[in-house]
């Protein structure tokens, strides 16, 4: 059964962020907020996270899932990012967006999308989710929480704990969530092409 865990949105509670950390570190399943919405989330080398994540949500194999990342440097280390790409990244984060791009060898291979080699990655400006980055030292495996069915991300982690209390191992709440996710934009081909139409405006990718 899940742990419920009620963090301070604006100023969260030190001590349950770090043993919140060292339970992902463990292997945990973590349902938390983001500035776009709930995600899924656990350790990056942690084989069992993606099967997790995969079976609650029922994705095929072509789904990009996103390594959320801290600050620029971070994602730097696992995609490849060119000049033209630096510049549209940059000017968007940290932000409510998501951008699939070309892994570097950092990032796992059964993490790839099969064909393209690509992964996702963003920088998000919520301040819990940034207090769980800066415990862990290293990006969060992690996917949107829509549930098959629904449109949009729960807003309660009460809500969530009743859905998937059997299927996650922590839910994280800091009072209302936003429901609309990120804005998706694939940078790795020679134009960007919005995927998703989210929380982020697409128009300066379009």
């Amino acid at each position: 059964m899940a742990r419920y865990v009620d963090l301070h949105p604006v100023n969260p509670q030190a001590r349950l962020v770090a043993k919140i950390v060292e339970d992902v570190r463990g292997g945990a399943l973590i349902a938390y907020p983001t500035d776009s919405g709930y995600a899924l989330g656990g350790r990056l080398d942690d084989q069992t996270i993606k099967d997790r994540i995969r079976d609650i949500r029922r994705l095929d194999g072509k789904h990009h899932y996103t390594l959320m990342c801290r600050d620029f440097a971070q994602l730097g280390q696992f995609v490849h990012v060119d000049n033209r790409v630096f510049r549209a990244v940059k000017a968007a984060t940290p932000g409510p967006y998501t951008f699939i791009l070309p892994a570097t060898k950092e990032v796992p291979r059964r993490l790839l999308h099969p064909k393209k080699k690509t992964v996702g990655v963003r920088i998000p400006t919520g301040v819990v989710v940034q207090a769980l980055l800066a415990e862990l030292g290293e990006p969060l495996l992690s996917s949107t929480l829509i549930l098959p069915g629904d449109e949009e991300t729960p807003t309660h982690g009460w809500e969530i704990k009743e859905r998937l209390e059997h299927v996650v191992d922590i839910v994280i709440d800091a009072g209302d969530s936003p429901i609309e996710p990120t804005t998706v934009v694939d940078l790795s081909g020679p134009e960007p092409e919005v995927v998703r139409v989210g929380s982020g405006d697409p128009s300066r990718f379009e």
